[in-house]
């Protein structure tokens, strides 16, 4: 019974995690395979301070990851590393010596894909990813396999638990972004520059890979309308609460007649629907089919543990490719070639919005509010202010009726430039029941 050799290229929360796993539940992995999973070698810059299980057995530590790649006794590259360009060259390197490729890398898998899923194809090995989105969940089983004969209609995600943790926070406590976000960083679920999070940049890169998995389109990151959660304050969750709703980091994806539209930004979702119960660092996928319906699929999105179990199951699957020795691959992204991505405008989409105002309050300012958007054929449906000490700052929120955002926006523009604002609007989609 032949074994199959894995080196783990990374030893940071999620390869650390990776090798536990494989080194507690080696008895349950054999007992599915029907043979090892051999760990090899592992690679870190900091590798002698790492503690590696002894229940690995004799493993080659080093941290030069080429000494990993070009192993003879490697079947499979864990690449752990992250980033786009050292992992880069690791996977090409990896897929150059004829080793079968697995990555919970979501940036380079947005970036470059489908281009490195080409050239193992044409090595003859295998590229597997369920790692690079929502850790937790098995979503990319579930779009490549589990619903593939439905035809997919929507996808909405809360695809990064850093800001879903921060929002809910809020909402809990009424602390102010600033505060959450160090409190987030001194517990770990935020890095020192938290940027890739809170702007919303690591869950574009997620949604990239979801909509080529579900509509069969290449997607470059740069192309998906992304918003982040800076701006949002304690007093949003006030007003979003009077009107029945809570506030997520949404990750959208629609495919019409017209085409697909994508976007990522912060939204009022109503608090009876599935979505706004995701509560921390949890993530979650609700997805609509043509046949199907609806199904929902909910899981930690990150932490050592809930992404090395995906890790350690794309290991498994790959061994068993390796071992079958089976002609047929199935492509990670689904599909058996992406094509063009063809955009639909977001400007285009019609729904409710939320908008927010801080200012210096004097006689006049509703109904300069309420002209301008008149004049973009906006209807205003209501005008909520909470009790303020302050007549110097004072926030107040309207509501308007659905409405097309491209009008939305040259509202917002129109408004920004009135001088009793402290700051621009800050406009919101209230999204449909999910």
């Amino acid at each position: 019974m032949h074994e199959v050799s894995v080196g783990i290229v990374g030893l940071g929360n999620v390869g650390m995690g990776t090798l536990s796993i494989l080194a507690e539940n080696a008895g349950r992995i054999e007992e599915k395979l029907g043979f090892r999973l051999r760990v090899a070698a592992v690679c870190s810059r900091s590798v002698g301070s790492k503690t590696i299980p002894a229940e690995l057995g004799p493993v080659l530590k080093t941290a030069d990851w080429r000494e990993v790649v070009a192993h003879p006794d490697v079947d499979v590259v864990a690449e752990l590393v992250g980033g786009a360009t050292v992992a880069a060259e690791i996977i090409e390197a990896a897929i150059a010596h004829k080793k079968s490729v697995v990555t919970a890398n979501k940036e380079l898998m947005a970036l470059r894909g489908p281009e490195i899923w080409e050239s193992a194809i044409a090595a003859g090995i295998n590229l597997a990813m369920e790692a690079s989105v929502a850790g937790g969940i098995p979503i990319h089983a579930v779009l490549r396999e589990g619903i593939s004969g439905d035809r997919l209609q929507t996808i909405y995600g809360i695809l990064n638990g850093t800001s879903n943790y921060i929002l809910t926070e809020m909402e809990k406590h009424g602390a102010p972004l600033p505060t959450v976000l160090a409190e987030a960083q001194r517990l770990g679920y935020a890095e020192a520059d938290p940027s890739a999070d809170i702007d919303g940049f690591d869950a574009r890169s997620k949604l990239a890979i979801l909509a080529a998995l579900a509509f069969g389109q290449k997607v470059a990151p740069a192309d998906i309308y992304t918003e982040g959660i800076r701006r949002i304050s304690p007093m949003d969750f006030q007003y979003a609460h009077r009107l029945g709703h809570t506030i997520r980091l949404v990750c959208a994806a629609r495919m019409t007649s017209e085409g697909l539209t994508l976007s990522v930004r912060p939204a009022l979702i109503q608090t009876s629907t599935i979505l706004a119960g995701v509560q921390g660092a949890y993530n979650a996928v609700w997805v609509k089919g043509a046949y199907g319906a609806d199904t929902f699929y909910y899981g930690r999105g990150a932490g050592p543990h809930p992404t090395g179990v995906a890790v350690v199951s794309d290991l498994m699957r790959v061994a068993r490719e390796i071992r079958s020795g089976s002609p047929e691959r199935v492509s990670p992204f689904a599909h058996e070639r992406l094509g063009e991505f063809q955009p639909r405008s977001f400007l285009d989409q019609k729904r409710p919005f939320y908008l927010r105002f801080r200012v210096d309050d004097r006689p006049g300012i509703i109904a300069a509010l309420a002209g301008i958007l008149a004049g973009k054929h906006i209807s205003l449906e209501a005008v909520l202010q909470e009790p303020c000490d302050t007549k110097h700052d004072l926030p107040f929120v309207i509501t308007v009726e659905p409405t097309h955002e491209r009008a939305v926006r040259a509202a917002v523009e129109e408004m920004s430039k009135l001088e009793f604002l402290l700051e621009p609007p800050l406009a919101m989609p209230m999204e449909p029941s999910l």
